[in-house]
């Protein structure tokens, strides 16, 4: 497969001069013509005939194309639109069966939307659920070991596996294929969050075969808040939906007939659409967002992002910081871990003092490049390290 080289996209966004933005993580800035697409879709509510019934419909399936399309996902009707990833994982806890002694299997410090959907279905029923984490104080070989520890916790009473595809705080990736062939063995559901992904690695529904996916839009998708997206496999095409949706409904689109009440759903995962989403704001926004990630290419986005912090992971190893494998991890989304002796929270004033942009999530400075990033934005970074990294070891000394 030929990779598309990019060059630097910064002048794509609004991003202002001298913010060096490695936090895509934490949110993505959106495209200028995600922004230009959301004011025309503000602008268009203003006058309310502007608004056609196919409005309701068109833009809904564009978006349900776009992202099917990046996971490759062959039907949009198996994509479901969300106000927020924890709704999906809501829908799939509400429809798949778990029985008293079944165990659900997650992994350690989980995002928390993934998280309570599951520990309340396994309340309702006497399941238990087992949080699998990394070995603890192992730095090298972390994440091959972290995944071996979960494919192990899967059993024969395993009832869901619900992970991510990547981790959230550190971005250790989990080899989901591996997961999935497991999960088929003994009959198990596999739920996956990829919210810190899709977008920014590649990903292939038809090699992982997950039984359900969610994704919210705000991080590596590049656009609005209050909008996810879910795929939902043939398991879910007979489920219950959160809420009873008119548009979720056969025939939702012949206007002058809403009132000859339809038991039958739409097709697919359109039944788990949320309400009201059409939303002729943050849509718009999602859409544009899509046509240029798709255009880029996920696998184009994480080329871009290896060039960009090939010449500093060296730099970074040798002042003493830890760096998980590249078997483990994403171009787009890594944890630095601090040797012994340096104070996190003088990190913290330290990129602040240069405009440096990061999250400090558990032990780990997460960092999380795009194409908006440049050399300067790395530069910055590593003057910011290499200057905590010698107030520790003056300390130490």
């Amino acid at each position: 497969m030929t990779v598309r080289v990019l060059g630097c996209q910064r002048d794509q966004f609004s991003l202002p001069d001298g913010l060096h933005y490695l936090n895509c993580a934490y949110m993505g800035p959106l495209p200028r013509v995600a922004e230009a697409a959301g004011v025309a879709g503000v602008r268009k509510k203003a006058v309310p005939t502007a608004i056609l019934p196919e409005d309701f419909f068109g833009e809904s399936n564009a978006l349900r194309g776009l992202f099917a399309g990046l996971i490759g996902v062959d039907d949009p009707q198996r994509i479901a639109i969300h106000p927020g990833a924890s709704y999906g994982i809501a829908t799939a806890a509400r429809n798949l069966p778990v029985s008293a002694g079944d165990n659900l299997v997650l992994t350690h410090e989980q995002f928390p939307g993934n998280v309570y959907a599951w520990r309340r279905k396994a309340a309702e029923f006497g399941a238990t659920v087992r949080m699998v984490g990394p070995p603890e104080n192992a730095l090298e070989g972390r994440g091959r070991l972290w995944n071996e520890r979960l494919l192990d916790a899967i059993d024969a009473r395993t009832a869901v596996v619900a992970v991510p595809h990547v981790h959230w705080t550190d971005g250790t990736r989990f080899d989901l294929r591996a997961i999935g062939e497991r999960c088929r063995a003994v009959g198990t559901a596999l739920v996956v969050d990829a919210t810190q992904s899709v977008g920014a690695l590649p990903f292939d529904v038809s090699a992982v075969r997950p039984d359900a996916l969610v994704c919210a839009a705000y991080k590596w998708l590049l656009g609005p808040y209050a909008l996810a997206l879910a795929y939902f496999s043939e398991r879910f095409d007979d489920g219950t939906p959160l809420e009873e949706t008119w548009i979720g409904r056969k025939d939702s689109d012949d206007f002058p007939r809403l009132v000859d009440y339809q038991d039958e759903y739409q097709p697919g995962a359109i039944r788990y659409d949320c309400a009201e989403r059409s939303n002729f704001a943050l849509v718009p926004i999602a859409v544009a967002a899509l046509r240029l990630i798709t255009e880029w290419t996920p696998s184009g986005i994480q080329e871009y992002c290896r060039a960009l912090t090939a010449d500093m992971l060296p730099r970074v190893k040798e002042m003493g910081f830890f760096v998980e494998d590249t078997e483990w991890r994403g171009h787009n989304l890594f944890g630095v871990r601090a040797p012994d002796g340096v104070d996190m929270s003088r990190l913290r004033t330290e990129l602040d003092a240069r405009n440096v942009s990061a999250s400090l999530r558990g032990s780990a400075l997460r960092l999380s490049p795009n194409v908006y990033n440049d050399g300067a934005d790395i530069d910055a970074l590593v003057d910011a390290l290499r200057s905590v990294q010698r107030s520790g070891r003056g300390a130490s000394a």
